[in-house]
């Protein structure tokens, strides 16, 4: 593409701290045409949206584990007895933890990959 063909202006405003910005991000990629900057930016940059969905319900397996380990605890200290039902409780939400877990790692790394 050379100049010659662009015969579309395209222009808007920024606030200065915007332009601080854009030409911060300039110098970290030693660019220093802004012009160059913004279509290479434009045509090849990357959006990344994060939905993060998977994270808080990891999130929330991991309170409801954490409270269930300490109800368990404190009966325990109590004198009271433990049995295999908790355990197998708690283990099974354990694995739900593991599986959003997993299920976190595959989607970073497609974005890694992607990127």
């Amino acid at each position: 593409m050379r100049n010659l063909h662009r015969n579309i202006n395209i222009g808007f405003r920024v606030t200065e701290e915007e332009q601080e910005l854009l030409h911060k991000r300039m110098n970290e990629v030693g660019i220093s045409n802004l012009r160059a900057f913004l279509l290479k930016m434009a045509l090849n940059g990357y959006i990344i949206n994060l939905d993060l969905k998977d994270v808080r319900e990891c999130s929330r397996l991991l309170r409801i584990v954490s409270n269930n380990v300490n109800q368990i605890a404190r009966h325990v200290n109590s004198g009271g007895n433990i049995y295999s039902v908790n355990i197998a409780d708690v283990q099974t939400k354990l694995d739900g933890i593991w599986q959003q877990q997993n299920k976190i790692i595959r989607d970073l790394s497609k974005v890694l990959e992607a990127a």
